[in-house]
C-alpha cells in the first residue's frame, strides 16, 4: 500500500512539473482584437459560369473570450469580381464587374491559443449589398496646368457606366483559417478561406470562395 502511494505521489509530481510550463504560457489573444487582410475571390457553382476570379478585402474588430478560444467579431468585407467574356458577349456590353459589400457577425472558435500556430473556424450571417455594373471604355477630359503652357485640357482613359443594378440581401459564410504568431507579442499573420453565399431574388444564390491573408492584433 505504501509503495503504491509513493508511486502515485511520484507520478503526480512528474505530471505536475510537466504541465507547469504549459500552464504558465500566456494566451496569444488579448481581450480586444482587430484584423485586416486581402486576397483573391473565386466564384463557384453557377456564379462561376458568370463571373471571373477577382480580389477581396477584410477588416474585423471585436473581443475574445475564454482565453481566446471564442472570438465575437464584426466584419466588413468587400469582393470585386469581373463579369466573364461569355456573359458580356451575350448581353452586348464591353465590360462588367460585380462588387459586393458585406457586414457580417463572425463568431470564431480557436482550438489552441498558446502556441505559435492556431487553427480556427469562423462563420456567421451578414447583410450583403451587390452592385452589378456594365461599362464601356471612354475618354475623360481633365484639366492640367503647366508653368509654360498654362491651364489646358487633356484626355485620359476611363470607363463609362452603361447600366448599374444594386440589391441588398442576407447572406452567410463559413470557413477555416490559421493564425501564426509573430514574435513574443500578440501580433499574428493569418491565412483563411471561406465559402460565402448571398441570397438573391432570382432563386439562385451568388456563391464564391474568398481566400485572404493579413495581420491580426
Amino acid at each position: 500500500m505504501k509503495q503504491t502511494l509513493r508511486t502515485c505521489i511520484y507520478f503526480g509530481c512528474v505530471v505536475g512539473l510537466t504541465m507547469l510550463p504549459l500552464s504558465a504560457q500566456e494566451s496569444a489573444y488579448g481581450f480586444f482584437t482587430a484584423a485586416a487582410g486581402a486576397g483573391f475571390s473565386t466564384p463557384v457553382y453557377r456564379t462561376g459560369s458568370n463571373l471571373d476570379t477577382g480580389w477581396n478585402f477584410r477588416g474585423q474588430a471585436g473581443v475574445n473570450l475564454f482565453d481566446g478560444h471564442l472570438g465575437l467579431l464584426g466584419e466588413f468585407a468587400f469582393d470585386d469580381m469581373g463579369v466573364n467574356s461569355g456573359v458580356l458577349n451575350s448581353l452586348g456590353y464591353p465590360g462588367g464587374v460585380a462588387r459586393v459589400y458585406a457586414f457580417n457577425f463572425e463568431p470564431t472558435i480557436r482550438f489552441y491559443t498558446h502556441g505559435r500556430a492556431t487553427a480556427y473556424l469562423m462563420g456567421g450571417p451578414g447583410v450583403y449589398t451587390r452592385t452589378l455594373e456594365f461599362t464601356a471604355p471612354t475618354v475623360a477630359v481633365v484639366t492640367g496646368f503647366s508653368p509654360f503652357f498654362g491651364i489646358y485640357n487633356y484626355g485620359v482613359p476611363a470607363q463609362q457606366v452603361l447600366a448599374s443594378y444594386t440589391t441588398t440581401r442576407l447572406g452567410v459564410n463559413g470557413g477555416l483559417g490559421f493564425d501564426f504568431r509573430m514574435g513574443s507579442g500578440k501580433n499574428k499573420f493569418f491565412a483563411e478561406a471561406r465559402y460565402t453565399q448571398m441570397y438573391t431574388n432570382t432563386g439562385h444564390p451568388m456563391a464564391w470562395v474568398p481566400v485572404s491573408f493579413g495581420f491580426r492584433w
